[in-house]
């Protein structure tokens, strides 16, 4: 198991449409927070070490992936881009206030209700340190986060991939050609409870058959 690309953005920073643009351009499978919502095992064991009850076991959670984005494998980007030192990072981001405006829609409404959610609660406490409820809190989380990646890395590892700039800045950090599609636009913040419940419903469901 060797990842070679590694997205260490936060979640709503289009983390869904770089999943699908490294995979069409033949740089997948890429793991991203939907494989833990469907996937019981996978879920336990994340659960498990964010919590601080296990260590990760990488080969486990990370087995025939080719690449990753998204929480939670990125909230640990120290120690894959020091267990991977030849893979390349890519930092997403966005504008702050739309940024905010997402994770208001989204992330922060299962992290602020943490009886109905354990996963984003774990989350919660990892990333945000507890902190979800004050607007000037999560930024800073967001801004700190991206401060510490970009200090650590140079531009011949670490690219800092805007939203919204299509395949260009990412084609050259790869070093392969433009495909002749649009760059993919995934997980609008109106479909993603509804697809955050219904992966929940199907990993449920693998449960109770087991």
């Amino acid at each position: 198991m060797t990842l070679e690309f590694i997205g260490v953005g936060f979640g709503r920073t289009g983390t869904e449409s770089l999943k699908n643009a490294l995979e069409i351009l033949g740089l997948g499978p890429c793991h991203h927070m939907y494989e833990v919502l469907s996937d019981s095992e996978r879920y336990d064991h994340w659960l498990a070490v964010l919590e601080g009850r296990a260590d990760p076991d990488w080969d486990m959670l990370l087995a025939g992936y080719r690449s990753s984005v998204d929480w939670p494998v990125a909230f640990y980007w120290r120690e894959l881009a020091t267990l991977f030192p030849d893979a390349k990072l890519i930092l997403t981001v966005r504008k702050i206030d739309d940024w905010y405006a997402s994770m208001e829609k989204t992330i922060l409404k299962l992290m602020r209700d943490p009886d109905n959610n354990k996963m984003a609660k774990a989350l919660a406490d990892r990333v945000f340190g507890g902190a979800v409820e004050d607007r000037i809190d999560v930024i800073a989380s967001y801004e700190a986060h991206n401060e510490a990646v970009s200090a650590h890395y140079g531009p011949e590892r670490l690219l800092t991939y805007e939203l919204g700039s299509g395949w260009a800045p990412l084609c050259r950090f790869l070093d392969c050609a433009v495909p002749e599609i649009p760059y993919p636009s995934a997980n609008e913040a109106g479909n993603f409870l509804n697809r955050d419940e219904q992966l929940t419903a199907s990993r449920i469901a693998q449960d109770e058959h087991s």
